[in-house]
Order: C-alpha cells, then structure tokens, then sequence
C-alpha cells in the first residue's frame, strides 16, 4: 500500500509545484538610466547609470537589490523577464543635442522585451524632457518617420504598437516626478487614450537627477500601491 502511495504523492506535490511556477507573473521593462543597473540589462551593451560597487558622487545606490525594480519584483514574489533599460534614451527619436537616436530610443528597443511578460513597466519620458526634445502634436494614426522625432506622435505610436504586440500583458506606465507641465500633460492624455495604467510619482528623492537609495525605495513603494 505505501509503495502505491508515494508515485501518488509525488505526483500531487509535482502538480502543485507546476501550478504555483504557472502562476508568477513575469515582468519585463523597457527604461531609461532610472531602471539600469550593471550586469541587469538585456542587450549588455545598453547605457549604465547605477553600477555595483563604491559610490559616486552622482549617487548612492551601489547595490541591485537598491533598485526600485527589485524591491517591487522581490516584495510582490515576481520574476524579471527582461530589462532592457538604456541610461540617456528618449521615447521620440530626438535626442540631446537634437542628436537622432532612432538606434536606442524606446522605440528601437520596445519589441525586445522578452516575448510575452505578463506585466510591462515603462519608465521614460524623463530625458524628452530633460532634452527638450520637440513635443509634436498629438497623433494616432498614419504616423510618419518625422513624426515619430516629435514627443507626442511617438509616445502615442509606442502605446499604440505595444497594447497590440504584447496581447494579455499589463502595461503600466511611469511618470517621473519634477518634470515639465507640457511632457506631463502629454502622458497623461496619451496614456489615457490607450487606456494604459498610469503611475505619478511624487516626493523621489534624487542626486544627481537620479534617485537616491531613499528615492527607489520611494518608487518601489508608490508601485506596490
């Protein structure tokens, strides 16, 4: 009778352990420097703000674990899927200098995060407007390739390709704090016209622009909610 038991039990005990792996969500996110972190980004060429190691004037946090990313996946019992965050990048294609980053924006990088995350954080809008990158007019459709040199048309363009590209995914968006009204403004109409989670930031503590280990923990903490 027990020889007949334990095939039984371990297959139960398998099942559950299939049906718990099943049930963690994935989460990929598609960034700018706030979400790089040495040694974490997928390609590993990508732009690196936040190194491992003794700090810096221009920060504090030395540690991955200081990532606002990995208290929220850590806190919530997710796995990263990918981050494919690139230190300096914009969502248009325009960026510092009015330099044409069509090879790094968020729109080079938004099909290469992972196939099929069950949650995607976008982090950006930061260095647009840091770069006074031109804001554009708001556009759905029919966009052109100059368009998408423009703020608006290119954030409307990216919501647009990725809530059909990643079918059954959550994407939420955030909204750095300290930013111009007029980049504001532009996310939240956009965001609302894809009907895409929006999260506002508020009170990130930051050196050098960037946040402090007070300011992730800060974003970890306003995500969670």
């Amino acid at each position: 009778m027990n020889m007949m038991r334990k095939p039984i039990i371990t297959l139960v005990l398998l099942t559950l352990c299939i049906a718990a792996s099943a049930q963690i969500k994935t989460v990929s996110i598609l960034g700018d420097s706030y979400s790089t972190f040495q040694g974490y980004l997928e390609p590993d060429t990508n732009y690196v703000w936040y190194f491992d190691g003794t700090p810096r004037t221009q920060t504090d946090v030395t540690s991955v674990t200081q990532t606002w990313w990995h208290q929220l996946i850590t806190a919530k019992g997710w796995r990263l899927l990918k981050n494919n965050s690139f230190s300096g990048s914009t969502i248009c294609n325009t960026g510092y200098n009015r330099e044409d980053v069509t090879r790094h924006s968020f729109l080079a990088r938004m099909d290469n995060l992972g196939g099929a995350p069950d949650i995607i954080y976008i982090f950006g809008g930061t260095n647009d407007a840091w770069a006074n990158s031109p804001i554009g007019e708001y556009k759905y459709e029919r966009w052109t390739k100059q368009d998408l040199y423009s703020f608006r048309p290119a954030m409307a363009y990216m919501l647009h390709h990725m809530t059909l590209r990643y079918l059954n995914t959550q994407i939420i968006f955030i909204l750095n704090s300290e930013l111009k009204n007029e980049v504001n403004e532009s996310v939240r109409e956009i965001c609302k016209h894809y009907k895409v989670k929006l999260v506002e930031l508020h009170d990130i503590d930051k050196k050098g622009g960037h946040p402090s280990i007070a300011g992730m923990k800060a974003i970890a903490e306003q995500l969670k909610k």
